[in-house]
């Protein structure tokens, strides 16, 4: 392990230990005569952890995030292990997408497929022009819910599990810690700009939850950094991230995973980013 601070022994650094455990950062701390000594296991986690602790030490704010989070009722040895209960909306989201998953026969029964997208049917959609022609005829005739409902159009049951695990492990900590409008607000805004501009770029034929969960992604990093209370391991963001560059590769097609929306995932996570940065962080509440 590698030492990287040397702390008085009279600071607790209970909480902060406990954190980092829940944040997945392998450490330890030992006492050496009137101080302590905080470990990693990996160095490259010393610079983003030392600032975590000055912060943690300075601001009483942040000490009380994080030992609220500790005492809460949804993390269970140190991990995030909600129930339905903590997060109703969340379930509702993945429930009503695996319905419409088999209600569409994955995206292959073309006639229940076409209600949830800008109807391919009824207008051209070859050139930008036409696709702005098809969506301002769609919303004028009242049909709003095709903005939204690309979302519950899944492909394959790879594709709406792997959304749904990220939906509800991100998803179901935002309802808990910044509340039910908080995540109806990121939902209607994420969906809204993801599914826009993959129309905009693509056409009507695309769908899933993956724009959604990037932005979720991206509010919860950024967000994070303001006031910690969510769980999930650093990597996922990079991963995350390079995943979405790769998906503008030709790779994703050579290894038979199709063409994959793009755009969708890059304005959900962009849009998640702006709400993180526009809307401030609500406080944890008491467990």
């Amino acid at each position: 392990m590698y030492r990287v601070k040397q702390l008085d022994a009279s600071l607790d650094l209970g909480g902060f230990s406990q954190w980092l455990r829940s944040q997945g950062v392998p450490h330890r701390i030992s006492e050496e005569g009137d101080f302590q000594v905080l470990w990693l296991e990996n160095q490259e986690h010393a610079e983003p952890v030392l600032e975590a602790l000055d912060r943690f030490l300075a601001e009483p704010e942040i000490r009380q995030a994080v030992e609220n989070q500790n005492r809460s009722p949804v993390f269970v040895t140190g991990r995030w292990q909600p129930s339905p209960r903590h997060a109703p909306l969340v379930l509702g989201i993945i429930v009503l997408g695996v319905l419409m998953a088999w209600f569409t026969s994955l995206g292959s029964n073309q006639f229940t497929a076409n209600l949830l997208i800008i109807d391919p049917r009824a207008y051209g959609w070859g050139s930008m022009a036409e696709r702005l022609d098809a969506l301002s005829a769609t919303l004028a005739s009242g049909q709003v819910w095709r903005l939204f409902t690309p979302d519950f159009l899944h492909f394959s049951w790879t594709h709406i599990i792997f959304n749904s695990v990220m939906l509800w492990f991100l998803g179901s900590q935002i309802e808990w810690f910044d509340g039910r409008t908080r995540l109806v607000v990121l939902f209607i805004v994420t969906s809204l700009v993801s599914n826009g501009l993959q129309y905009m770029v693509s056409g009507p034929f695309f769908g899933g939850l993956s724009g959604v969960v990037y932005g979720i992604l991206g509010y919860c990093w950024l967000s994070q950094r303001t006031l910690p209370r969510f769980q999930f391991p650093p990597a996922l963001v990079t991963f995350a991230v390079v995943w979405m560059v790769i998906g503008f590769t030709p790779v994703p097609e050579m290894l038979g995973l199709g063409r994959m929306a793009n755009e969708a995932h890059l304005g959900g996570f962009v849009a998640g980013l702006a709400l993180a940065a526009i809307l401030p962080a609500r406080r944890i509440p008491q467990a």
